[in-house]
C-alpha cells in the first residue's frame, strides 16, 4: 500500500525523527549481515555460534524493540480503543506478513531448485513470522490491557520462558533442546531452519520474542508521554542502563543466547537499544544533528519494504550466478577475502538504498 503523505517526516512535527533513523539503522544492519559476498566474514558480521553477543546479534532485536516502539505510537493515536475495523486492520497486516515471508521462502526453493509445488519442505518459521507474530500479538493485547499490566505480562513470559530453558535443556546445543524439540513436535523438521539444530526462529522463541516487543511497547509509553523530552531522554538512559546490567548480571546462570533469545538476551538488547534510542533522540531531536541521518531515513521509512526487497535479490543473485560473479570481480581488486565479502555486503546494500532513497525523496511509503 502506498502512503504519499508529505507530513510523515516533517522536521518541525512532533514525530521524533531519530525514530525513522533507528528503524534504518537496523533495516542496513539486518542487510548487511544477511548478505556477505564469500564464505569468509569477520566475526562481528557473524551471529555468535551458541552462547555469546556479537554485533551483528542487535540488529533483529533492535528492530523489535523499535517495531514495540512505534505499536504504541500507531495505537495510541486510536486511543487504544478495541473494535472490528481495528483488528481487523491488525489481523491483515499479520497475515500479509507472514504471507510475504512464506512466499520468499517458498522462492527460495523454486529457484535453488528443491522444487515449486513442493511444501513439504516450506520454511514456515523465519524473521517475518516473527516479525508477523510479535507484531500481531502484542497489538491485540494492547486492545485488552493498561500498560502496566502489558509490563508484567512481559516479565512473565520471561519467567515462564526460563524456567522452561532450564528444566528443559535449554541451553543444550542438539536436537534434545526445548526450542528444537517443541519446533518439531509442532511444525514438523521439513518446515524449519535446516541449517541447525535449534532454529533460530522458532515458536518456543517466540514467547520470548513477544515479551521483547512489549518491552519496546512500554518504551514507546515513556517515549509518547508528557513530560519534557529532556526527561523522556534521561529516563530512556536510566531504564536501558538498568535492563542491560540486569541481563549481564543473571547472563552466568542464563547465558546469552541468540538462537533461543534466552531472557538475559532480552533484558541486554533491549536494554542496548533504549540507550541507543536516548542517544538518537538527544543528538537528532534535541540537539539537531540531522544531515548524517537522511541516508538512514531512507531505509527506515520504507523498511519491511526494502528487507523484502534485499531477500528477493538475494535469492535471485545467488541462484543465477549474479552473486559469485560480482563477488569475483570485486576479489580481483581486494584480495583479502574478509575484506572482499564485506565490500559486497556494503555495496548489497547501497543497491537496495539506491531504490529506497528515491520513493524517500519523493514521500513514497510502502507499508507492509
Amino acid at each position: 500500500m502506498l502512503n504519499t503523505d508529505k507530513t510523515v517526516i516533517k522536521p518541525g512535527s512532533k514525530r521524533l525523527l531519530s525514530l525513522d533513523v533507528m528503524r534504518g539503522l537496523t533495516i542496513v544492519g539486518m542487510i548487511i549481515v544477511n548478505n556477505a559476498g564469500g564464505p569468509d566474514s569477520y566475526a562481528f558480521l557473524q551471529h555468535s555460534a551458541w552462547n555469546g553477543l556479537t554485533p551483528c546479534d542487535l540488529v533483529f532485536p533492535f528492530f523489535l524493540f523499535i517495531m514495540g516502539v512505534t505499536t504504541y505510537l500507531s495505537l495510541s493515536k486510536l486511543d487504544f480503543s478495541p473494535s472490528w475495523p481495528v483488528l481487523r486492520k491488525i489481523l491483515k497486516r499479520t497475515f500479509i506478513i507472514l504471507l510475504i515471508g512464506w512466499a520468499i521462502h517458498w522462492f527460495d526453493n523454486g529457484c535453488s531448485g528443491k522444487g515449486w509445488l513442493d511444501f513439504s519442505r516450506l520454511r514456515i518459521t523465519g524473521v517475518l513470522t516473527r516479525i508477523a507474530l510479535c507484531y500481531g500479538i502484542v497489538s491485540v493485547l494492547a486492545l485488552y490491557l493498561s500498560r502496566r499490566v502489558m509490563l508484567w505480562l512481559g516479565a512473565v513470559l520471561l519467567v515462564l520462558y526460563s524456567a522452561a530453558l532450564c528444566v528443559c535443556n535449554g541451553y543444550v546445543y542438539d536436537a534434545s533442546n526445548f526450542n528444537s524439540v517443541v519446533d518439531r513436535a509442532l511444525l514438523g523438521a521439513g518446515h524449519l531452519y535446516t541449517k541447525k539444530p535449534v532454529d533460530p526462529e522458532g515458536l518456543a522463541g517466540t514467547v520470548s520474542a513477544v515479551a521483547h516487543t512489549i518491552f519496546g511497547f512500554c518504551c514507546g509509553a515513556l517515549v509518547k508521554s508528557r513530560r519534557l523530552l529532556e526527561n523522556r531522554v534521561i529516563l530512556l538512559f536510566v531504564i536501558g542502563f538498568l535492563a542491560m546490567s540486569a541481563g549481564f548480571l543473571i547472563s552466568e546462570a542464563f547465558p546469552i543466547n541468540k538462537r533461543v533469545w534466552s531472557p538475559s538476551f532480552v533484558l541486554v538488547t533491549c536494554g542496548l537499544a533504549s540507550l541507543l534510542l536516548a542517544t538518537l533522540i538527544y543528538f537528532i531531536d534535541m540537539r539537531g544533528f540531522r544531515r548524517w541521518s537522511v541516508f538512514f531515513e531512507a531505509f527506515g521509512v520504507n523498511p519491511l519494504f526494502l528487507y523484502v526487497l534485499s531477500e528477493v535479490a538475494a535469492i535471485v543473485f545467488g541462484c543465477y550466478g549474479i552473486k559469485v560473479a560480482i563477488y569475483s570481480a570485486i576479489s580481483g581488486i581486494v584480495p583479502d577475502a574478509y575484506l572482499a565479502s564485506a565490500v559486497y555486503s556494503v555495496a548489497f546494500m547501497l543497491l537496495m538504498g539506491a531504490i529506497g532513497y528515491p520513493l524517500y525523496k519523493k514521500h513514497i511509503y510502502i507499508k507492509i
